[in-house]
């Protein structure tokens, strides 16, 4: 049906009073259809008024506007009745997780298995085996600065102590006869008539 606007108003006030019947009054059906009579009679058409103003609705449109309620308001009253008067549970919808991380090695729970996780994370994480780095700089830290450090040997051995002069004397000469003797065979092909170690002891004695 194609209403004016202002027969729109009148169709919404009609449907509001309806149910602010039902909500708060509690009106049952028979009551809210013989209301609804009485309305339509007013805002309907009525042929007795011939000299007052003409009414909002004419017949075919008041049989519209009643064969519409009676479809959706007036064939769902008891669901409508339930959905005003009864009291429904409120229901949150939500959810809880409990999320198990993963302790550190140190705590006193074992450490999760290796196999089970990735590398990078175990090697961040989990894995606290000290470096070699870390192993050296342990020791440093736990001595005490007021604690003396030990002192370095600075003074330096004689490599001859323990030798006599004549270990000393043939050793020379024995390397000296060695160097000279390959000098002599790779320039000349011949060899010395002495060696430089019978030389050196004739010097030294």
């Amino acid at each position: 049906m194609d209403f004016s606007i202002d027969q729109y108003s009148k169709f919404m006030t009609l449907l509001d009073m309806l149910l602010h019947n039902l909500q708060t009054l509690h009106m049952s059906l028979e009551d809210s259809i013989k209301w609804l009579g009485e309305v339509m009679a007013e805002i309907g058409p009525n042929r007795s008024r011939k000299n007052e103003e003409p009414h909002v609705f004419d017949v075919k449109e008041a049989n519209a506007i009643t064969d519409y309620l009676k479809i959706s308001l007036f064939q769902h009253y008891r669901l409508y009745e339930f959905m005003f008067y009864s009291t429904r549970e409120e229901i949150v919808i939500g959810t809880e997780q409990t999320i198990e991380v993963v302790k550190p090695a140190d705590y006193p729970f074992p450490a999760p298995l290796e196999e089970g996780i990735s590398l990078d994370i175990y090697s961040a994480f989990i894995d606290r085996s000290p470096t070699p780095e870390s192993e050296q700089k342990v020791p440093d830290q736990e001595q005490s600065p007021q604690e003396p450090q030990p002192e370095t040997e600075t003074a330096e051995v004689d490599p001859l102590v323990g030798f006599t002069i004549d270990d000393v004397k043939s050793a020379l000469a024995r390397v000296t006869d060695e160097v000279l003797l390959n000098i002599q065979v790779l320039s000349t092909g011949k060899e010395l008539p002495f060696t430089l170690g019978e030389l050196a002891n004739f010097k030294l004695c």
